[in-house]
């Protein structure tokens, strides 16, 4: 059985994680983890990944019909970061 250890930093108490545990999950600095309780038993596992941003394709997909659009619009070059 492995263990952790808690220590304070400032007003928060940190739970350390046993490498073996962040190597057999790919964890990271900032990643992120879910943690569920149970009475006196805290599970903790790997945050289940974020939603994914949308192609523009996908967002074309979803538009409703009938809305105005520009003439030409996708050929028009771009000015930012629309790409």
């Amino acid at each position: 059985m492995l263990s952790a250890h808690i220590r304070r930093s400032g007003g928060s108490l940190i739970l350390t994680i046993p490498q073996a545990y962040i190597e057999q999950n790919h964890l990271q600095t900032g990643s992120k983890l879910s943690l569920e309780i149970e009475g006196e038993v805290l599970k903790l596992k790997p945050a289940p990944p974020t939603r994914s941003r949308k192609s523009l394709a996908q967002l074309l997909k979803e538009t409703p019909e009938g809305l105005q659009r520009v003439e030409d619009w996708d050929n028009m070059q771009s000015f930012g970061a629309e790409v």
